[in-house]
C-alpha cells in the first residue's frame, strides 16, 4: 500500500516542495547506479527536485554507490527492509515531498531533459501516469544480442513500450511518471508481486478511469542482461508472475503475452509426435520456428556474424517466459 505523507509534512519545514521527487528503487546495485545517479544530477531542470532512493538496510554495494553523491542534497536514502521492488517504489514514494513522482530504475539511463518532459507531459495530458519506451543499450557481448533481440518485433511482442513511435494512450509505460492522486487512488504498487507490479499497476490506474499515456520523447535507455543465465532468470521470472498478475485480472491479458506459453506447448507437442510416430509432419513447427529465428535475428542484428547470438536471446526469452509461465511455482521473495 502506498501511503502517502501529508501535504505540509511533504512542503518540509522551511523547505521549498519539489515540483517533482524521482524515486529510484535499488538493490545490488553499486555497479550501474553510480551512472543513473551521474545523469539525475545533470537534469535539464531549473526548478528543484529531488531523489529518494529506496534500498535494504544490509545493502552495501548500493549504499557505496550512494556515498559518491552524499554532496547532492537533494538525493535522500530511504530504508526498504522488505528488499523488493514494489516495496522500495512505495517507500520511496510515501518519503517524497512532492505531487509528481518519477520512477528511474538503479539500471536506467535517462536524458538530459527526462524530469522535464515528465512534467510537462503530466501537465499536458492530465494523466495519471506518463512515460516512454524501453531503449535496450549494450556496446558488446552477449547484452548486444539481447538489445537487438529486444527491439525486434520476435522480441517486443508488438508492445508499444518497446517499439511505439506515436504518443497517446497505452497499457503501459516503461518506468512512467505519476501524479500522486493516481497513485492515492489505486494505492500504489502491489508488494505481493515480485515482478509485473509495473503492468499491474497500470492497469487499475486504467480500470478507475486514469490515462496511461505513451510519449516517445520519453524512452530512457536499459542496460540488458549480459549472460544467457540472467537472461533466462529474468524472463523465467515475468513469466511465473504475469501468470500471477493474470489470475488477478484475467480481462488485462493480451494475446502477445500468451505467445510464449503457446510456443513451449507447441513445441513440446511437436516432440510427442515425432517420438511417437514416424511422419515427419511434427517436425514442422520446431522447423518453421528455427527459421523464423534466423530470420529475426538477422533482421535484428543487421549483421550475419550477430544473428546467431541474437537468436539464442530470442530464443531464451521465448522459452524461459513460457515455461515460467506454465510450470514455475511463484517464489517468496
Amino acid at each position: 500500500m502506498c501511503m502517502s505523507a501529508d501535504p505540509a509534512a511533504r512542503a518540509g519545514s522551511g523547505r521549498a516542495q519539489p515540483v517533482a521527487s524521482v524515486i529510484v528503487p535499488a538493490r545490488t546495485a553499486g555497479a550501474t547506479l553510480p551512472e543513473t545517479l551521474a545523469r539525475l544530477r545533470a537534469q535539464d531542470l531549473a526548478e528543484p527536485f529531488e531523489v529518494p532512493v529506496a534500498c535494504p538496510p544490509e545493502d552495501q554495494d548500493s549504499r557505496a554507490a550512494l556515498a559518491g553523491h552524499a554532496d547532492d542534497p537533494r538525493l535522500r536514502v530511504v530504508d526498504n527492509p522488505a528488499g523488493t521492488t514494489p516495496a522500495a517504489l512505495n517507500a520511496a514514494i510515501a518519503a517524497a515531498r512532492s505531487d509528481v513522482l518519477v520512477r528511474v530504475d538503479a539500471h536506467a539511463l535517462p536524458g538530459r531533459q527526462h524530469v522535464r518532459r515528465c512534467l510537462e507531459t503530466l501537465a499536458a495530458t492530465g494523466a495519471g501516469n506518463v512515460g516512454g519506451a524501453q531503449v535496450p543499450v549494450a556496446e558488446g557481448g552477449f547484452a548486444r544480442a539481447v538489445a537487438d533481440a529486444m527491439r525486434s518485433r520476435l522480441g517486443s511482442g508488438g508492445a508499444t513500450y518497446r517499439s511505439g513511435s506515436e504518443p497517446g494512450p497505452t497499457d503501459t509505460v516503461y518506468l512512467g511518471a505519476f501524479a500522486r492522486a493516481a497513485l492515492d487512488d489505486v494505492g500504489g504498487f502491489d508488494e505481493t508481486l515480485a515482478r509485473n507490479q509495473d503492468y499491474e499497476l497500470n492497469w487499475r490506474l486504467r480500470e478507475r478511469g486514469w490515462t496511461v499515456w505513451f510519449d516517445p520523447e520519453l524512452s530512457v535507455g536499459y542496460r540488458p542482461r549480459g549472460s544467457v543465465a540472467a537472461l533466462a532468470r529474468q524472463y523465467a521470472d515475468y513469466g511465473r508472475w504475469k501468470r500471477v498478475m493474470l489470475r488477478r485480472h484475467p480481462r488485462s491479458v493480451r494475446a502477445r503475452q500468451l505467445a510464449a506459453p503457446v510456443l513451449v506447448v507447441a513445441l513440446l507437442a511437436s516432440a510427442a509426435l515425432a517420438a511417437a510416430t514416424v511422419t515427419p509432419w511434427p517436425l514442422l513447427v520446431p522447423a518453421a520456428y528455427a527459421g523464423a529465428l534466423l530470420v529475426g535475428g538477422t533482421l535484428a542484428s543487421r549483421s550475419l556474424v550477430r544473428a546467431p547470438a541474437t537468436a539464442l536471446a530470442l530464443v531464451v526469452m521465448h522459452l524461459a517466459w513460457g515455461v515460467g509461465f506454465l510450470l514455475l511455482p511463484v517464489r517468496p521473495r
